[in-house]
């Protein structure tokens, strides 16, 4: 098996029996705020699209290039779909020109020509990805190969009945905007995304020891951040709060902890696989030397790239769009069909709109409670965003139905709360379409604590995390009456079974009863 890096979360995977590329992303994303890196835009893209399969895990469009699939990727290639609840990913492939659809079913073994096996594991929260992540699990002549990429799954036991793993690529660093655009003291963002930091690595070390795979390729991050607006973002100022590490820090922090078989892929490295071996060539003769150099290359791509940025900058404004009536009739009739969202936002959510220098032009209210977007007045709120108009005008302009797999995750706003992260308005802002929306309704209608319970450092409670129904035997932790799920670094106070990480999730749980005193011999 060989397998070809071709930047980012994208690889080309290649047997006897067939060609898979995966999540080809070239052009820059969220708003021209993410860019892969390394450079991989100088790829031999004709020949490397030119594929038996096309598998592309997510609709995050640093995973789902519309432009680059259109344009390079062979409309002969046959793609593997994950099995999602909605078909927008089915879609927009069609709409790309993709006709031929591999529809698999979740965690189900497929035998395609030639004995090339593929099987993937589709997560259907809302909160993953735009409704929807998967994995992506392959095996030719013995050598199996775990494509995770920034998929969370609650644990890999379904890969390890398969036999044993000779390649497993996952996520290391970062891919949101917390803690950065937070109004906060620098120290407390500091403080926070170190805190970040070190869970998105414990989490990797979980992922990693868990699957025992005989190497480990770090993918799917960093982005790199060419825009000056941004250009802080990038993890070379030396700060222990950047959540965007790059291969070389994972090599580095992956040694702390023992690791000796990490493969960095840069885009244009390949990688011979066999059962026993993995013989790896790149593009440049030192790959120390390459990133400690990694400012200089920064540089250099942000100058080739400065007039790309520029153009998708002009493209933003819309002064033709009355945004209050806009945001009016996209979000009001979703407003008056949510119910668990609605309750879980609980109040309203404000939107401080800017001009391109900073200055405040309207401030719209998103009002939960009331089923309303009107004119913020002097209400309180518990969530504030502030963005330049001309985004909210280009977010309705293109009739955009996910503002968190755009807006968000761009990093061009600022947050402020006050309280507990809530992550059901990230949920409702990512469901601005009936189907999405209803579809999100009824996942967290569905969920209800289960049955089992577990004890550990003298409490009892419920096996699975209420937030995502990671299995808490493997990653909670029990500190005193505190308990801590290490998947996405969620806490509880187990006395009172409150959630201290965000509104609602409470866990069943109590004091564990003493053992009675056994008798005397």
């Amino acid at each position: 098996m060989r397998i070809t890096g071709t930047g980012h979360a994208s690889m080309r995977i290649d047997t006897a029996a067939g060609s898979i590329l995966c999540d080809p992303w070239v052009n820059p994303a969220y708003f021209a705020s993410w860019f892969p890196f390394p450079d991989n835009s100088q790829l031999d893209w004709e020949t490397l699209g030119d594929v038996d399969y096309l598998y592309v895990s997510h609709l995050h469009r640093d995973h789902f290039d519309a432009a680059h699939l259109k344009r390079y990727v062979s409309k002969k290639a046959t793609v593997l779909l994950p099995e999602y609840p909605t078909s927008q990913l089915e879609d927009e492939l069609r709409d790309l020109g993709f006709t031929r659809f591999f529809k698999t079913v979740s965690d189900e073994v497929h035998e395609l020509d030639g004995g090339l096996k593929v099987m993937i594991q589709a997560l259907i929260s809302p909160t993953d990805g735009p409704i929807g992540d998967s994995s992506l699990w392959v095996e030719h002549d013995g050598v199996r190969v775990l494509n995770q990429n920034d998929a969370r799954p609650t644990d890999l036991m379904r890969f390890t009945e398969l036999g044993h793993v000779h390649a497993h690529m996952l996520q290391f660093s970062g891919a949101i905007w917390y803690p950065m655009v937070y109004e906060l003291p620098q120290s407390a963002k500091t403080a926070f995304g170190k805190q970040k930091r070190e869970r998105q690595f414990d989490r990797t070390w979980r992922y990693i020891d868990d699957l025992k795979a005989s190497w480990v390729f770090p993918i799917a991050g960093p982005p790199c951040f060419l825009d000056d607006e941004l250009w802080q973002f990038n993890d070379i100022f030396g700060d222990e709060g950047n959540i965007f590490p790059d291969q070389s820090e994972f090599v580095k922090e992956y040694a702390k902890v023992g690791g000796t078989n990490g493969v960095v892929l840069l885009p244009g490295s390949v990688s011979a696989l066999t059962a026993d071996s993995c013989e790896t060539t790149h593009p440049v003769a030192d790959l120390d030397e390459f990133f400690a150099n990694k400012e200089e290359h920064l540089k250099a791509y942000q100058e080739r790239q400065r007039v790309v940025i520029e153009a998708e900058k002009a493209s933003w404004s819309h002064p033709e769009i009355d945004v209050l009536a806009g945001m009016k009739a996209r979000i009001e009739p979703l407003l008056d069909e949510s119910v668990r969202l609605a309750q879980g936002v609980g109040g309203p959510v404000r939107f401080d709109l800017t001009s391109p220098e900073g200055d405040v032009i309207e401030s719209i209210l998103v009002d939960f409670p009331g089923k309303e977007v009107r004119i913020a007045a002097d209400e309180k709120v518990r969530y504030r965003f502030r963005t330049e108009r001309r985004l909210i005008e280009h977010l309705l302009f293109i009739d955009e139905g996910d503002w968190v797999n755009s807006l968000f995750l761009s990093c061009r706003f600022s947050a402020a709360r006050i309280g507990q992260y809530n992550e059901f308005v990230y949920a409702f802002f990512k469901c601005l379409s009936e189907e999405r929306l209803q579809y999100a309704e009824g996942w967290y209608e569905s969920q209800r604590p289960d049955a089992e319970d577990i004890t550990v450092g003298g409490f009892s409670f419920q096996r699975r995390c209420p937030h995502l129904k990671a299995d808490l035997t493997r990653f909670g932790i029990v500190e005193g009456n505190q308990l801590t799920c290490q998947l996405h670094g969620w806490k509880w106070n187990l006395e009172t079974g409150r959630c201290l990480t965000s509104v609602g999730h409470e866990i069943r749980s109590e004091r564990a009863a003493e053992p009675a005193p056994q008798p005397a011999a």
